[in-house]
């Protein structure tokens, strides 16, 4: 090469080479991540696992009304690295005591304008959260009308991912509620399906095997609920805004605030599956609970749910007595009574069944729809929680009448009004004393932990679909044991599982067992099961016990082994017991090598043909058989 072909490749290194560059390391110095400016000052990212790439440069940045935040930006400190720990407690997650562990990095930027951006990243031994934080102060509103956020996989990656409904389609104008089918184990950079994107949680995997699991926490009003983009040119995922009519009725769409303002903390799990299995990290950087004048209202549990089997028929005194009966029975704290109570029973009559609820060691759920214009839904009550005013004295209402908690449901999407909406509820449900499950609505994004009265929400594609289509009853199988990985990560997910008789015009696919792993299986601070009292009629007295000894909540989850969309077996311990469940999403057995040395004797379910499933004594073997669509069911001493 002659000495002009060394200038020119010495002047281009000059210019592609990054005007800065800092490394950042978790406490295990796993995972690292790379800070860097190009030359034109914008700022990215890139994430090593291991020593090997998982994330390539991905973009950083947003751009408001008043500034451009994605180039031209200027880094004048920054801080040195700080120990970040928090230690906390949860009802309403894979462990009760959790302890987080960070490295804290924050970097001090400045954009062409002379305006402030703080760069703030925590990396933990699982995985990474960043934000941006604006630290000046403004008496006026400033608005973003672009996140260029981005998490640029290798195109070699594979994704587990659910396409976002585009707004106001679906029954009744019902969506988005994050309720359609998973695409499974598709290439890196494949469009989404429809326009409106891609939710969290979405699973990725790397080819050397590393997964990441990308979310978003810290939700607080001051932001619009994000998605990932339709289009992922090259396997870069973009982050993306609601679409126009996701707003609560005259209210703001994108993000708006004074300053100072955070936004949401962008989060990415990261290592082996079992690493991402077991990770809190979508509660560990959501904001603290807030302070509660008492805690002993909050209570987890299983409930009796007539709608799920027997529809709108069911909601009657008569009916619901019997329920109220029937969760008596099976030792479950609550009893759900749906959509027009208002109506079809009434509020006197609602009060004189919460009183006997209430012998029985029993308390009652409301069903309310949250509609504003949103949505043309015929159920009620409905318009009544849309002022603070109002909702503030039928909550009131209907607890001076005894009642527990309230179900609400057909939310309009995730415009940062409708996000606020949300928040609104949850504090005025608080100061009242009332337990809250979303329903039609918005993935949490780790509000259980700020709010510790948000018991679940639906945000999937649930049992209740099962009861209306076949092709989903078929499906189901594999659809639930992708959400274990992907929706139910870090929030609470009302699946309303376990129907263990017949539904009504469906064949079920899935065997007994698959079905009583579910309530184990699935976390949610209520479990809504979806059984009948005829149904558990037909039941073994083995199976009803099991069912009425379930643990409200867990101390601790081991991920044992599993595969997205195919397999999975989960350890969760409740006291001295080990609950040891397995779903196999498949239509072929398999059979699984499991280390259950932490588990002694006890006894397992097993399915001895499709519909039935017998309880015998077992002490673990190291091997976990799962039939096709089947389950597993063990419950052992813990030693």
């Amino acid at each position: 090469m002659n000495v002009f072909g060394r200038l020119f490749i010495l002047v281009f290194s000059l210019f592609a080479a990054p005007l800065f560059a800092q490394e950042m390391v978790s406490p295990d110095q796993q995972l690292k991540v790379t800070l860097t400016s190009g030359a034109d000052r914008s700022y990215a990212y890139s994430i090593t696992y291991g020593g090997k790439t998982v994330l390539e440069p991905s973009r950083l940045g947003v751009i408001r009304t008043d500034g451009d935040f994605t180039r031209d930006l200027y880094l004048f400190q920054a801080e040195k690295p700080a120990k970040v720990t928090d230690e906390y407690e949860t009802l309403n997650a894979k462990k009760y005591k959790i302890k987080y562990e960070a490295n804290r990095y924050v970097f001090h930027l400045r954009n062409a304008g002379n305006q402030k951006l703080d760069l703030i990243f925590q990396l933990s031994n699982d995985g990474l959260a960043f934000r941006y934080y604006f630290p000046e102060t403004s008496a006026d509103v400033k608005y973003i009308t672009e996140e260029l956020t981005s998490f640029n996989f290798e195109e070699s990656a594979v994704g587990w991912l659910q396409p976002m409904s585009d707004a106001q389609t679906g029954w009744e104008h019902c969506h988005p509620s994050y309720e359609e089918g998973y695409q499974r184990e598709i290439k890196a950079g494949t469009p989404s399906p429809i326009k409106a994107g891609w939710v969290y949680p979405a699973l990725f995997k790397t080819a050397q095997d590393i997964y990441v699991a990308i979310t978003e926490a810290g939700l607080d009003g001051t932001y619009c609920g994000t998605r990932l983009k339709a289009d992922s040119p090259g396997g870069e995922y973009r982050i993306g805004f609601p679409q126009a009519p996701e707003v609560f009725t005259g209210g703001e769409l994108n993000p708006e605030s004074k300053l100072p303002w955070y936004s949401p903390w962008r989060v990415v799990t990261v290592g082996s599956l079992k690493t991402v299995s077991e990770s809190t990290l979508g509660t560990d950087v959501a904001p603290k609970a807030i302070s509660l004048k008492s805690t002993e209202w909050i209570r987890p549990g299983q409930a009796s749910w007539s709608w799920i089997i027997l529809k709108d028929e069911s909601i009657n005194y008569d009916t619901t007595r019997m329920y109220i009966d029937f969760a008596a029975d099976m030792h479950w704290a609550y009893c759900l009574v749906d959509v027009n109570w208002d109506t079809r029973i009434g509020y006197e009559k609602i009060k004189e069944l919460a009183a006997y609820a209430a012998s029985k060691n029993v308390k009652l759920i409301l069903w309310y729809n949250s509609a504003g214009a949103w949505n043309t839904t015929p159920y009620h009550p409905r318009n009544m929680l849309l002022t603070r005013e109002g909702r503030r004295k039928e909550f009131q209402r209907i607890k001076d009448m005894g009642i527990a908690g309230v179900k609400i449901d057909f939310f309009g999407g995730d415009g940062q009004s409708m996000i606020r909406y949300y928040i609104d509820i949850l504090n005025d449900a608080a100061d009242i004393g009332l337990l809250i499950n979303f329903h039609g609505a918005t993935l949490p994004r780790g509000w259980q932990r700020t709010y510790p009265h948000l018991m679940t929400a639906e945000a999937i594609k649930g049992q209740e679909m099962v009861t209306f289509e076949q092709a989903f009853a078929n499906e189901q199988a594999a659809h639930v044991v992708t959400a274990v990985f992907t929706r139910n990560l870090f929030d609470p997910m009302d699946y309303t599982p376990m129907t263990l008789d017949s539904i009504p015009r469906i064949s079920r696919a899935t065997t007994k067992t698959f079905e009583l792993a579910s309530p184990v299986m699935f976390l949610s601070g209520i479990q809504h099961l979806a059984e009948s009292p005829y149904g558990m009629a037909r039941q073994s007295e083995d199976i009803k016990n099991y069912l009425r000894n379930l643990p409200a909540h867990w101390d601790e989850t081991r991920f044992i082994d599993g595969y997205p969309g195919k397999y999975v077996v989960l350890a969760r311990r409740s006291g001295n017991q080990w609950y040891v469940v397995g779903m196999n999403g498949e239509k072929q057995a398999r059979e699984i090598k499991a280390d259950l040395s932490f588990a002694g004797k006890g006894y397992i379910f097993e399915d001895v043909s499709n519909r039935e499933s017998v309880k015998r004594e077992y002490t673990p073997s190291g091997v976990i058989r799962l039939p096709a669509n089947g389950g597993f069911v063990g419950v052992f001493e813990a030693k």
